[in-house]
């Protein structure tokens, strides 16, 4: 398959998944927000279950961050017709490995695996 091919099998994945974060980073946007400190409203235990609660929630969307720039990056170097090939050596990226993952930008054997 070319890297056109390539790209052109990805990119509809690539912007489901971003469209799909995006959304959920939205919907849990209320969770991650500061918790209160008034704790006449509030128990402490109940308070202390809420800030857990909102690390966890800045957690998960720290990785849905990480995971959305990773996905903007895939489809930049789809736009620039670079998609497929090894930030490091140049060579195409085999197609097993980005149907593992789409946004790998290295080959198995730059990447240490081989």
């Amino acid at each position: 398959m070319t890297p056109e091919d390539l790209a052109a099998r990805f990119k509809p994945q690539l912007e489901a998944e971003l469209a799909e974060l995006r959304t959920a980073s939205q919907d849990t946007a209320q969770t991650r927000k500061p918790v209160e400190l008034d704790q006449q409203s509030v128990g402490r235990l109940s308070r202390m279950d809420a800030l857990q609660n909102q690390a966890m929630a800045n957690a998960v969307d720290g990785r849905r961050k990480h995971r959305i720039t990773a996905i903007e990056a895939a489809l930049q170097r789809i736009e620039e017709d670079e998609f497929g090939y090894c930030d490091s050596c140049g060579e195409p990226i085999p197609e097993k490995r980005l149907e593992l993952d789409p946004t790998f930008t290295q080959c198995v054997s730059c990447r240490g695996g081989g």
